[in-house]
Order: C-alpha cells, then structure tokens, then sequence
C-alpha cells in the first residue's frame, strides 16, 4: 500500500482546468505539501482564533472571509495575514475570482505561498477539490494479472506466466467484454471499503498477445472494448490442474483475497487441455453476480438436500 507525497504543484498541474484555478503569485513555490485530504476556510484564523487552525490543509477564502478582510483598516489587516502566513499552509485559492489585494499578495509571497484564484463558487469548489485531494490521498498499489467488465463484475485474472491469463483475456474480449487492464492492474482504495482497478496511461488499450506481440485492443475490437476504470469485485486464479490438491465441486465456502485491506471474493480455476476458461471465468463472475444479489445456488440445494432428509427421517 503506497501513500503518496501531495504537492500544490502537482494538485495544481492536474486540477488546474477542472477547478478553472489561475495562479496568482508563488509559482516558485509549488513545491509546498498538502497534508491532509480536505479544505478548509480560514476566517476564524483572520480573526485571530487559531488554535484549532487546519493549517496543513488547502486554504479557500470565499465572500465571507473577503468580506470580514475589506471591513478592517489596512494596519488591522497586515498584522492579520503575518498570523495567517506564520503556519505552514500549502496554499490559498480565492473563489469567485476575488482578488487578492496588494498587502495580501506580499505577505503570501514573504512566506513562500502560492496563492491562486478561481470563477467557482465557494462550496462548489471545496465539494470539487475535497473530492480531488481523497482521489489523490487514497491509498494505492498494483495486482499482477489482467483486469475484465464482465457484465458490471470487475474480474482480476492471475496465473503464472504461461498459464492461458492472456487467451482467457481475449477471447473475453471477443465475447463483448471490456478491458480495463493487461498484465498488472492498479488498484485504489476509496472511501475505504471499495477497490477500483485501472491500468497505467502508458500501456492503456493494449495487450500482450504470446506469439503475436502487442496488441491494440480498441483498435481491434471497437471503444466499448476497453473500459478505463472499474471496482474490483473478483479475483480469479488460474492454476495447473495437478497443483490443485482440492477441488471445490460445491462453492458452498465462499473464499476471500485481501487488496489493499479489503476481502474481494477469490476463486481458483484449475486448468488442463480442453476447458473453455473464458467460458468458466464467464460463469464465475455471473456466479458472484448472483451472490452478491442474495442468490447462492449451492446453499439452496443444500438446503432441499437437508430439507428432503428431513422428511425422509
């Protein structure tokens, strides 16, 4: 599991034209991290009120803050932005396109602050940028093994090399599914409990095909046969039949994988000549599809199989 180091240079090269931010001043000082995931308004730390100041996060000054700065005299204000400036906050944005006025600007400068300036309105900005700041806080990390929509079910596929991971992909490909990642799949935790699967930039859209090379899926297959993202639901392994000392004929014991600390539902295939494994990878999904709707066919024959006992006793 990685935690990334946040910087206002690299919120602001990747926000920049979804939160319409320009930057005002501090461009040399974009090296400054955001600490914490969220936002904060700092009007009770320019009135004076510091002490519980969420100094290490992203500072939003809107109308009200503006507003409470213009009513005060400029020797009342100077000594207000020193305080404000004298905790290490990553940055300051100015929604509504205020300006920042001279006296504020000088101060920010002194202390080595960006400040920036957006047309947003205040709360839609902080939804915005909160909603950024998480994506880039989660924590993140990658599962060796090809990732396919089958159906709205994020499959991970894995299996060593050689096993049939790549011929399973494709034929699942030509069935209607969608790829969202060959060989190694990032995945990211959100909100906690929910694991979504994406590949790298570099490498989206294309496979490794034994025998063939690389491969251009959506050039191939047509756009809906790539997806860019999607929650991780399942995880498949593919294993040689030999190498499977116990196979499960029942699936009444519902096996779990840890990623990134969540339990994703995991099922073992074996493999040997002759099965169709993106037939079997097919099923499995729609198999926990029907699971995760409350629906688990193996408990309810066990459940006439107890049942007719029973009646028999």
């Amino acid at each position: 599991m990685q935690r990334e180091i946040i910087t206002v240079e690299r919120f602001y090269n990747e926000e920049a034209r979804a939160l319409q931010l320009k930057l005002v001043s501090g461009a040399d000082c974009l090296k400054r991290v955001i600490r914490e995931p969220t936002v904060n308004r700092p009007g009770l730390a320019l009135a004076g009120f510091t002490r519980y100041f969420a100094s290490k996060r992203l500072q939003v000054i809107g109308n009200a803050e503006s507003s409470f700065l213009r009513g005060l005299a400029p020797d009342a204000r100077e000594p207000r932005y020193e305080n404000l400036f004298s905790f290490k906050i990553p940055a300051i944005v100015f929604s509504r396109n205020l300006r920042p006025e001279k006296l504020f600007l000088r101060a920010a400068e002194k202390a080595g602050v960006p400040v920036m300036v957006t047309p947003m309105i205040t709360m839609k900005f902080i939804n915005m940028a909160t909603l950024a700041l998480e994506m880039f806080f989660a924590p993140r990390g990658s599962e060796i093994g090809s990732m396919v929509d089958i159906l709205g079910v994020g499959a991970i596929i894995r299996g060593e090399s050689g096993i049939g991971k790549s011929e399973s992909v494709l034929a699942l490909i030509e069935r209607g599914y969608s790829l969202v990642a060959d060989d190694v799949t990032r995945v990211t935790l959100i909100d906690g409990h929910s694991v979504m699967g994406t590949s790298a930039e570099l490498t989206r859209a294309h496979m490794e095909v034994r025998g063939i090379g690389i491969i251009n899926v959506a050039s191939m297959f047509g756009v809906r046969s790539i997806r860019q993202e999607k929650q991780v639901d399942l995880v498949i392994t593919l294993k040689a039949w030999d190498e499977v000392a116990d196979v499960d004929r029942l699936g009444m014991e519902q096996e779990y994988v840890k990623i990134l600390g969540v339990e994703i539902p995991h099922i073992i295939i074996p493999v040997r000549p002759g099965r169709d494994l993106a037939r079997l990878i097919e099923v499995a999904a729609f198999q926990i599809k029907l699971k995760s709707s409350g629906y688990n066919p193996a408990k309810e024959l066990n459940d006439r199989l107890v049942a007719q006992m029973g009646g028999i006793a």
